[in-house]
């Protein structure tokens, strides 16, 4: 089983998965979207991964991961309409969201507002701060939701598909690689070692020569 590291929060993502399956996947991406700092693209190549051994079905998984990210938002959204910037900045500060970014994000945000709704999902350090930006800027709920729910099912559905094939290549290619690989790291620390002891060797001599 294939497991991808580096998750943010310490938490073995595959581990979750399978404990909660679509649920844990929704939980993730809710998180992060409230401001927790938890692995989502990460979660959803996983996932996809997982949906080509049998673990998923690709719509209940995809409605799952569109469901945890587009609710997420909402919430975000309602924070930064009712709430404000303070709130934002005041709880925001624990994961990393400080003045100075939420300024810069809101310049970006008020000069190309579609496009940053519509893409702005597939950039990780901006993707958080738009449903706070759009609900501090007391954009329409209605386009809001609207934008929010086509992008975040583009953006699971393409990082499924990415996991969907890696996956497929890992599944064709990872007894290959299994075989060999412990020869070649064998002959390779061989050849190394060789390397090292001729070195040594040559050293050794000329320290004679010159003495």
């Amino acid at each position: 089983m294939l497991s991808l590291g580096g998750d943010i929060v310490h938490i073995h993502v595959q581990t979750l998965i399978h404990h909660y399956g679509y649920i844990g996947v929704s939980f993730i991406l809710f998180m992060e979207m409230v401001g927790i700092p938890f692995p989502a693209e990460t979660t959803l190549t996983i996932s996809g991964i997982e949906w080509t051994q049998g673990a998923f079905r690709l719509l209940p998984l995809l409605a799952a991961a569109s469901a945890g990210n587009i609710l997420g938002s909402t919430v975000a959204y309602g924070i930064g309409r009712f709430l404000g910037r303070p709130i934002v900045l005041r709880f925001g500060r624990y994961v990393g969201i400080t003045g100075e970014r939420l300024d810069k994000a809101n310049v970006v945000f008020t000069r190309y507002e579609t496009p940053v709704l519509l893409l702005g999902k597939f950039i990780a350090g901006i993707r958080v701060l738009i449903p706070y930006m759009a609900g501090i800027n007391k954009l329409s709920f209605g386009k809001f939701s609207l934008y929010n729910a086509i992008s975040a099912i583009v953006w699971a559905a393409a990082f499924i598909v990415v996991g969907k094939y890696i996956g497929i290549e890992w599944a064709r290619y990872h007894k290959v690689l299994h075989q060999y690989m412990v020869p070649s790291i064998v002959i390779a620390a061989v050849l190394i070692a060789v390397y090292v002891g001729l070195k040594a060797t040559r050293r050794r001599r000329r320290r004679r020569t010159r003495v």
